[in-house]
């Protein structure tokens, strides 16, 4: 079912599909792993098989329910591109968000090859922003190009965790970028000139940038609660947002 949720990008998560499998080091200490067998445990009504891959068709209409304009978070329990999710599914996602322009729909996919796929064959709706995951140089920035070949109003990048320096890397055609460090008992820490790196690069080429959290490591490498790490960057938080113009025009952000 579709929920309020804490993310701090988005408003509400909408769920057709859940489950998922690591493809990389940013799937080690997956929260939504966690939370499907917490779910099954609680004989949530979808989360019958905890975290294995499976569709729940009965959530397709939910965002049509729901007039209020809204931005939804598409499967922050799956992944709408995992191999195992049929391209025949997936259209019939793209068709209840373009059948709802009201709202704006986020996808976030480790598996940007597959993505790319599908989207070269039809038209992303103007509603639904498109990103990847990017949380090293080995497995996150192959997925950048992969998403530059995608057609929508929006393309992002979701930098969480953040493992390591992304070096020099190219974010040409990407309007939004989001960072975010680990957070869990058993938290991997991100350094502040990791982040640095990619707000200068941000800055360069007018990208709107977006900081979620330190995570369970601070800014000056101690272990604490979330919490108490917070949001702040350089002493202020950054909550830049893409705004998707009308067809025919390119992005901007807001500051």
């Amino acid at each position: 079912m579709s929920t309020q949720t804490s993310i701090e990008w988005t408003e509400m998560t909408w769920n057709p599909t859940v489950g998922c499998t690591k493809v990389s080091p940013g799937c080690k200490h997956c929260y939504a792993e966690t939370m499907a067998n917490r779910l099954r445990a609680m004989r949530m009504r979808g989360y019958e098989n905890g975290f294995k891959l499976s569709l729940v068709p009965e959530r397709l209409n939910e965002p049509l329910a729901r007039r209020k304009p809204t931005i939804y978070f598409v499967n922050s329990m799956s992944d709408l591109f995992h191999q195992k999710v049929p391209f025949d599914y997936v259209r019939r996602v793209f068709d209840v968000m373009a059948r709802a322009p009201q709202h704006t729909f986020q996808i976030l996919t480790k598996r940007a090859d597959r993505m790319a796929s599908f989207c070269a064959t039809m038209e992303v709706p103007r509603n639904v922003w498109l990103g990847v995951s990017v949380e090293n140089r080995r497995h996150g920035l192959p997925r950048i190009p992969l998403l530059r070949k995608v057609n929508a109003p929006v393309r992002f990048l979701s930098v969480e965790p953040l493992l390591e320096d992304l070096g020099d890397f190219n974010i040409e055609g990407i309007q939004w970028v989001i960072v975010g460090g680990e957070s869990g008992s058993r938290a991997r820490p991100m350094k502040p000139e990791w982040v640095e790196n990619i707000i200068q690069r941000c800055d360069d080429a007018s990208v709107a940038f977006f900081f979620k959290q330190w995570g369970a490591w601070g800014a000056d490498g101690q272990k604490r609660s979330k919490s108490a790490n917070g949001r702040a960057y350089r002493g202020r938080t950054w909550d830049a947002m893409p705004l998707a113009l009308p067809r025919g025009l390119e992005p901007l952000f807001s500051p």
